[in-house]
């Protein structure tokens, strides 16, 4: 039996495209132990992926800081990894590579660089979809993959029977209104617009809600919608999964929450403007397509809601 690293770091929606490839990483590796490296946010999150062995934090303080540095690379080699699968492909991970094992190639330390086609420079090979990246990756590396392009979700969701309850959710569609506040590109300025057309269009049949992040709390009174909290906090991740995939539509920006929509099999739409395409972010599935615009600003509320109202019908 040995002892497996994988690297992921975050953000919410690329663990949510990782999936897939995790799940490949445990299937090639029946008879040894993985290890999740990752950072406090997604901790515990981890720690309910029935193909992890056990998860490593890493804080991701600054390389300077030479104690720190220190610590977690004699953690590390304690466990005596035999192979590594760099799923975040971050510098700082190939500075980790560089630390731990400088001279590696593939068949130990498998990552974008390391497996990159002989073809292609990393700037070109990045354009392609994320998906597809891991994909060749794992490829490259030896592994089997089954899953990778098809990633699953869905073992992140907990029971929210409580909250369905409290809030009286039967039918009901899920908005997704926030971003990051520096990927302002990202967001589409029309929800309440949308909601209003919803409401005239279906009545009472379906609740408009909202599940706001813990900084997205106080902006979630200007969207006319019912706002889902758990005793006053935001929901946590599994909360928030289940609560997408029990969702009876979604639109969102391209944020996590869009990605989790897309891994968990729920019907609904993300929209995008110039900042990247659906194709390179993987995120259009069976249920879950995008609309591309070049301005989200000119993207209008009646174009969205016919897309939704085709779908729901």
């Amino acid at each position: 039996m040995s002892n497996i690293l994988i690297i992921k770091h975050g953000s919410l929606g690329d663990i949510a495209q990782a999936s897939g490839a995790i799940q490949d990483i445990s299937e090639n590796h029946k008879n040894d132990q993985i290890y999740m490296l990752t950072t406090k946010p997604y901790f515990d999150l981890f720690k309910k992926n029935p193909f992890i062995h056990d998860v490593i934090l890493d804080k991701r303080l600054p390389r300077y800081n030479l104690i720190y540095l220190y610590f977690l690379m004699r953690e590390l080699k304690k466990h005596k990894f035999s192979k590594i699968f760099d799923l975040q492909n971050s510098t700082r991970t190939n500075f980790y590579k560089n630390i731990l094992f400088p001279k590696v190639n593939k068949e130990i330390w498998s990552s974008s660089i390391t497996t990159l086609p002989n073809i292609l420079d990393k700037k070109e090979f990045d354009k392609h979809s994320v998906l597809d990246r891991f994909n060749h990756q794992l490829q490259s590396s030896g592994l089997k993959t089954y899953y990778t392009l098809n990633p699953d979700f869905s073992w992140a969701c907990s029971d929210i029977s409580k909250i369905k309850n409290y809030f009286k959710l039967n039918k009901f569609i899920l908005l997704f209104p926030f971003c990051s506040p520096h990927l302002n590109i990202k967001k589409w300025p029309y929800y309440n617009d949308l909601i209003k057309l919803i409401l005239d269009k279906f009545g009472n049949e379906y609740k408009i809600v909202i599940a706001p992040g813990p900084s997205e709390i106080k902006d979630a009174n200007k969207i006319n919608a019912l706002v889902l909290l758990d005793n006053g906090k935001a929901l946590s991740i599994p909360q928030l999964s289940s609560l997408i995939k029990e969702s009876s539509f979604i639109i969102a920006n391209d944020t996590g929450p869009a990605h989790i929509a897309a891994h968990v099999g729920a019907k609904g739409l993300t929209l995008f403007g110039k900042h990247t395409t659906a194709y390179k972010v993987s995120i259009e599935r069976e249920n879950f397509k995008a609309i591309q615009v070049t301005d989200l600003n000119n993207l209008s509320a009646e174009k969205v809601f016919e897309r939704l109202t085709n779908s729901l019908n």
